[in-house]
């Protein structure tokens, strides 16, 4: 695999409930995500797709298995993945009284960007993702259209190899889920790995190259598009989803 992808194999995570007793969050996970290609995570809540994106970018240690990121192991070389890897969770929140700019900024020092890059690297980013208007805005007064794109930013101001999306589009309006989808394409077309988790099936079918869908832990089915959708035996990976996952499970909610 060349530099820049993800490895996963054999993927566990076990969590320990007063009780249920032991949950297998993730459970036997198997993947990879090549660079210049988007792979689509795909499961209804609950599957264990935050999970599973969390224990990748070293946010959790995995209970079995082992997860390779840009080269480097996610146990063992911890600080290396984290490096390599922009990382946008979709609960991570913003300093409100912070401007655009200063968060943006902020992180990219944090990335250890030299200061005088800093600036420059805020305005490339202000111009790929339309943040003009309300770069020197305080973030407690921006829409949530305009504090995904803050996100977004800071989660890409030291331009990784790796890019991991959980949900980039959620519960925004149309005209913004637009531009963020273009611009995962762009990082793409750049030679990025990303790797998006996503409930939208019009978004895995105008941006992934790849997909892999997960129920209760478990992976089900994994490939290209194409190759998902001939196993599958339907017309489209919405259909594919649809028969592999029970009709009564909340597919439209935030992953897990």
């Amino acid at each position: 695999m060349r530099p820049g992808g993800i490895q996963v194999e054999a993927l566990a995570k076990v969590f320990e409930d007063r009780k249920r007793g032991l949950i297998r969050a993730v459970d036997g996970v198997s993947f990879s995500c090549a660079p210049g290609r988007i792979f689509g995570l795909l499961g209804p809540n609950g599957a264990g797709k935050t999970t599973a994106l969390r224990i990748l970018s070293t946010v959790l240690r995995p209970s079995g298995g082992t997860v390779t990121v840009n080269g480097f192991d996610s146990v063992r070389d911890a600080e290396q993945v984290r490096a390599s890897i922009g990382f946008l969770s979709g609960a991570t929140a913003l300093y409100e009284r912070s401007t655009a700019r200063e968060v943006i900024g902020f992180f990219g020092e944090l990335f250890g960007i030299d200061r005088s890059r800093v600036a420059d690297r805020v305005d490339e980013l202000s111009e790929m993702l339309k943040m003009e208007a309300f770069l020197d805005q305080a973030c407690g007064k921006l829409s949530a259209g305009q504090r995904q794109k803050v996100s977004i930013a800071r989660t890409i101001v030291h331009d990784p190899p790796v890019i991991i999306l959980d949900e980039p589009t959620a519960n925004l309006d149309v005209l913004v889920a637009r531009e963020v989808v273009l611009f995962v394409a762009s990082e793409r077309d750049r030679g990025k790995t990303v790797l998006l988790s996503t409930h939208i099936m019009s978004e895995v079918d105008r941006l992934c190259d790849d997909v892999a869908i997960i129920h209760e832990g478990r992976l089900l089915l994994a490939g290209t598009k194409d190759e998902v959708v001939q196993r599958g035996g339907g017309s489209s990976v919405e259909d594919i989803f649809f028969q592999l996952v029970p009709v009564d499970e909340d597919v439209a909610g935030g992953s897990s």
